[in-house]
């Protein structure tokens, strides 16, 4: 188990950033070691037969760890809060070649030859590297970005409300099973070797992310910044189609519509989003929500060119 003790200042430097290179390596290694990743089933169906004839050899290669461990510089933290994929691929073209050999280090096994190359120059491994990100994105997970990040920047929403309302422990609570606060402490109950560190003003990044379902994902040896990325809220709805129905009575009562949205709401969303899970056009969408937030049952949120809407205790006591 790994604990991380924090200071109150360190709980003042919590973050939040999703990342579109971490979706795309954590969606390659889904495709790779499906077992155990069902929810994903309905993607990976629809995307394995495009991916034929793609040049991804080395990005095969950088995942074949029979202990799952993934090189760091395929994952670099997140520089802003709302990064796109060619920020944080620019980031990653210029990863010192000295930390390029030493994750490559603790590859375990033999190294295959696009590995050795990577290994042996950095510089033009790394470029081609990104390359094979590109292709690899543009067929398998650009189509389906915008309700990606939709969920993505809710989930955003909806944890710095907790943290601004309950503190750390509202934060962390429901996270995942692996991940436990208590009296300052972070806890993190999947990681198999015994490790604590005592942070010193570094504060904490939390990633939210599809793909690392059914997992979380931990960096947190010293002197870099934590980064813990956790299963997005709503992940298990991104690939259903069609939604709950709305509660009879208080459909009666506010009107069907009103209350779908509502349901719908159970973690922040746009009207583009509400819309395609209703079945609502967008302008009925807004002018439901309109309505809705002139009653008090939700607030927007804006969120990077976002604007997200969530459900307020009001309409939570109502649902409830």
């Amino acid at each position: 188990m790994l604990t991380l003790t924090f200071s109150a200042y360190d709980l003042s430097s919590i973050h939040f950033a999703y990342s579109p290179l971490r979706e795309a390596v954590y969606s390659f290694r889904t495709l790779l070691r499906p077992a155990g990743r069902a929810l994903h089933l309905p993607w990976m169906k629809e995307v394995r037969g495009k991916l034929a004839g793609l040049d991804l050899g080395p990005l095969v290669d950088l995942q074949a760890d029979p202990t799952g461990y993934i090189p760091d510089f395929l994952t670099p933290s997140p520089s802003t809060p709302l990064p796109d994929l060619e920020v944080e691929l620019a980031t990653f073209r210029a990863t010192p070649p000295e930390v390029v050999r030493a994750n490559l280090d603790t590859l375990a096994g033999p190294r295959a030859p696009t590995v050795r190359e990577l290994y042996d120059e950095p510089g033009e491994g790394m470029a081609r590297l990104a390359a094979a990100i590109e292709r690899y994105w543009e067929t398998a997970v650009a189509p389906h970005w915008p309700r990606m990040r939709a969920l993505l920047e809710g989930d955003l929403v909806y944890r710095s409300r907790q943290l601004a309302a309950r503190g750390p422990e509202g934060l962390f609570a429901g996270m995942h099973t692996a991940v436990r606060w208590q009296d300052m402490r972070l806890c993190l109950e999947e990681r198999p070797a015994v490790y604590s560190r005592a942070l010193g003003g570094e504060g904490l990044l939390l990633v939210p992310s599809i793909f690392v379902w059914p997992r979380v994902s931990y960096r947190t040896e010293a002197p870099s910044r934590p980064v813990i990325a956790y299963p997005a809220r709503g992940v298990a709805t991104l690939w259903e189609r069609g939604t709950a129905p709305a509660p009879d009575a208080l459909s009666a009562v506010i009107g069907r519509s009103r209350v779908l949205l509502l349901v719908e709401l159970e973690s922040p969303a746009s009207t583009t989003e509400l819309a395609r899970r209703t079945g609502l056009s967008p302008g009925s969408v807004s002018e439901q929500l309109t309505l809705l937030k002139e009653a008090g049952f939700v607030t927007p949120h804006r969120v990077g060119r976002s604007v997200l809407y969530a459900r307020t205790p009001r309409a939570e006591a109502v649902l409830s």
